[in-house]
């Protein structure tokens, strides 16, 4: 007598385990976070989920990569969507700053970050491309608005991008966080003023 032939389940879409991973953070943060965990998640065996992303490393650089791929195409979208480039820019630091506490985009940035300083070349390649997007969207925004004379002229594109992303990290990370006397409105209120006072002052 012959068995019966066991039925192949087959792997849930790779997409599909890398949002259940991101609703694992919004939900419980990165404690919950395990392949044991993610398997069950996704009617997987800790194993396959090894077998795919070799390691939590891997896994959370692979989440990242995924997480930013969404807010690239709503970046895309606010960025080509006309109309004042100060709205455009203003629509850019609302994307970028986190939500509140525990956003779960910016906690799995602050643990790739933190996981980084061991990060093979690969790794940190992979960092650097994510970071580059944002930084080339903004780069190509503000010269946008000098060359349409809504900012004024002699504002260098790239300097100046430098320096309202390394503003936004810094408030973002205050934020996601939850360092007390800072929230987000209070992030965005600021950003515009250095905007305000870097691109919005009359020419001398």
């Amino acid at each position: 007598m012959t068995g019966t032939p066991r039925r192949h389940t087959p792997a849930p879409p790779r997409e599909q385990v890398l949002a259940a991973a991101m609703a694992m953070i919004a939900e419980s943060g990165l404690e919950r976070l395990t392949m044991a965990g993610l398997g069950r998640e996704v009617g997987m065996s800790s194993g396959h989920v090894a077998y795919h992303f070799k390691s939590k490393d891997e896994l959370l650089l692979r989440t990242l990569e995924w997480s930013e791929g969404q807010l690239g195409l709503q970046r895309r979208q606010l960025l080509d969507s006309g109309g004042p480039v100060r709205e455009r820019l203003d629509a850019y630091v609302d994307l970028y700053v986190p939500d509140g506490h525990r956003d779960p985009h910016w906690t799995l940035w602050l643990e790739v970050w933190n996981r980084s300083q061991n990060a093979d070349d690969d790794g940190r390649a992979r960092q650097a491309a994510i970071e580059g997007a944002w930084h080339r969207d903004l780069v190509a925004l503000l010269a946008e608005g000098i060359s349409r004379g809504e900012f004024r002229s002699g504002v260098d594109p790239d300097r100046f991008a430098a320096r309202l992303r390394a503003l936004l990290d810094g408030f973002s990370i205050h934020v996601a966080i939850g360092l007390r006397g800072v929230d987000r409105d209070q992030v965005i209120a600021h950003v515009g003023e250095f905007i305000e006072d870097g691109l919005m002052a009359a020419d001398v």
